[in-house]
C-alpha cells in the first residue's frame, strides 16, 4: 500500500508541477483577490475538476477520450478558443494594488474560468488518462484506491499553496507592477498553449 501511495504522489507531483494555464490562473487569483478568502471558488474548483479527471482515469471512464476522434478535435477546438479568450482578457487587466482598482474576477467567473481551464485543456486529460490511468492499471483493491488518493491529495495541497504564494507576491506588491507583469506574462502562456493545441489537432 505504501509503495503504491508513494507512486501516487511522485507521479502526481511531477505531472501538476509544470507551469501551465491552470497553475498560471490559480496563482493568479491569489494575488489579485483582496483575501486568500476570496480566492478560495479558483482553489477548490481546479483541485474539484482535477479529482474528478483521476477518478476517470483510474476508473478507465476516460478512455473514451483516446477512442473517438470526433471528440477529442472538439475538445481541442473548445480548449484552443478559450484559452485565446482567456489570454487575452488576462493581458488586459490593469491590476492597482495602491488605488484598489484591480480587475479581479468574481465568485462565478473564477469558478468557469478555472473549470475551463482544467476541462478543456486536452493535454491536461491525455497526461492524466496516459499516465495516471496507465499506472494505476499496476494495482488493483486497496492499492489503486490509495494510489488514487495519494494523487488527488497532492492537487489539492498544490493549489491551496499555489494560490497562497500568489497571495504572498500580491502583498509584497505595493504598486501593481508585478502583477502586471504576471498578467502579461500569464496570457502569453495561455496563447502558446493555445497555438499548441492548434498545432496538435492539424497535425494529428
Amino acid at each position: 500500500m505504501m509503495e503504491a501511495i508513494l507512486h501516487g504522489w511522485i507521479l502526481s507531483l511531477g505531472l501538476i508541477l509544470p507551469l501551465g494555464a491552470q497553475n498560471v490562473f490559480v496563482f493568479n487569483q491569489g494575488a489579485l483577490q483582496p483575501t486568500l478568502w476570496r480566492a478560495i471558488p479558483v482553489v477548490l474548483t481546479a483541485a474539484l475538476c482535477d479529482t474528478a479527471l483521476i477518478l476517470l482515469s483510474v476508473l478507465g471512464v476516460s478512455l473514451v477520450v483516446l477512442t473517438v476522434t470526433w471528440l477529442k478535435t472538439i475538445l481541442y477546438a473548445v480548449g484552443v478558443c478559450f484559452l485565446l479568450y482567456m489570454g487575452y482578457l488576462t493581458w488586459r487587466s490593469r491590476p492597482s494594488v495602491d488605488s484598489g482598482e484591480a480587475e479581479r474576477f468574481s465568485p462565478q467567473k473564477q469558478v468557469i474560468f478555472a473549470a475551463s481551464v482544467s476541462l478543456l485543456n486536452p493535454h491536461a486529460i491525455l497526461d492524466t488518462i496516459g499516465v495516471i490511468g496507465t499506472s494505476s492499471l499496476t494495482y488493483s483493491g486497496g492499492e489503486k484506491w490509495g494510489f488514487a488518493a495519494a494523487c488527488i491529495a497532492v492537487s489539492w495541497l498544490w493549489f491551496f499553496g499555489l494560490c497562497l504564494a500568489g497571495r504572498m507576491a500580491g502583498r509584497l506588491d505595493t504598486s501593481g507592477r508585478l502583477l502586471r507583469v504576471l498578467n502579461r506574462v500569464s496570457g502569453l502562456i495561455m496563447w502558446a498553449v493555445a497555438l499548441y493545441m492548434a498545432w496538435m489537432m492539424i497535425s494529428s
